[in-house]
């Protein structure tokens, strides 16, 4: 499974994907930091990837263009890599199991 972590989540979550065998791109290592949300929309797109963001603007396009990429939506505050990745480690399952039922859009909390 591909992912594209958004820039608001640290590089931190992308390594810890990629140490669970996963392939993750984190929009900093694309050279997309200041890229609009659309250009990573389409990227993903273009890599079969997963999105992974705290942006409520990919919320909106997924109302728009419901052919987009699956989006993992994360709702949590600012955290540091030592409590986001443990906090997301504890979802993962869940987050597979969503993945594995062809859920589009994956609110986790």
């Amino acid at each position: 499974m591909i992912f594209l972590i958004d820039v608001q989540l640290p590089p931190g979550l992308g390594r810890w994907r990629v140490g669970q065998g996963h392939m993750a791109h984190h929009a900093f290592d694309l050279g997309l930091t200041d890229a609009p949300d659309t250009v990573l929309w389409q990227r993903a797109l273009a890599l079969g990837a997963v999105s992974i963001t705290k942006d409520e603007d990919f919320i909106a396009l997924r109302g728009r263009i419901p052919d987009g990429p699956v989006i993992i939506w994360v709702r949590l505050g600012n955290a540091t890599n030592r409590t986001l990745i443990p906090w997301f480690a504890a979802r993962f399952s869940a987050i597979e199991a969503a993945l594995a039922s062809g859920e589009t859009l994956i609110e986790i909390r």
